[in-house]
């Protein structure tokens, strides 16, 4: 994890939208992917594979397809999204990020 994070900008700002806003930071970052692959709550074997991508100055836009199996109830998924990130000085420095949770949450058996 830490060489992924290494290309996250320590100001980073990470619109997440939802209820929880945005987060701001390396540490709000890092907690959002150790909840994302912890035991009870996470997700491991995740794929994402890039659709497309679209990238202009310091902005890149991807469509996604990503799919994993949540750990606790041994259920996969399979959903698409889209981000945009800006880089500055080959780091993130900014996320903006939409995926189908309620497509994920009905494979999930969460709805």
């Amino acid at each position: 994890m830490d060489e992924a994070l290494a290309l996250i900008d320590p100001d980073v700002i990470d619109h997440r939208g939802g209820t929880d806003g945005d987060h701001h930071g390396l540490r709000d970052w890092r907690a959002k992917w150790e909840q994302a692959f912890s035991g009870e709550t996470g997700f491991h074997d995740v794929s994402v594979t890039v659709e497309q991508n679209i990238s202009t100055d310091d902005l890149s836009s991807n469509i996604y397809l990503s799919r994993g199996t949540h750990t606790a109830s041994g259920r996969r998924y399979e959903v698409r999204g889209m981000d945009m990130i800006r880089v500055r000085d080959g780091r993130i420095v900014e996320h903006w990020a939409i995926r189908d949770t309620v497509a994920m949450r009905h494979q999930l058996g969460l709805d």
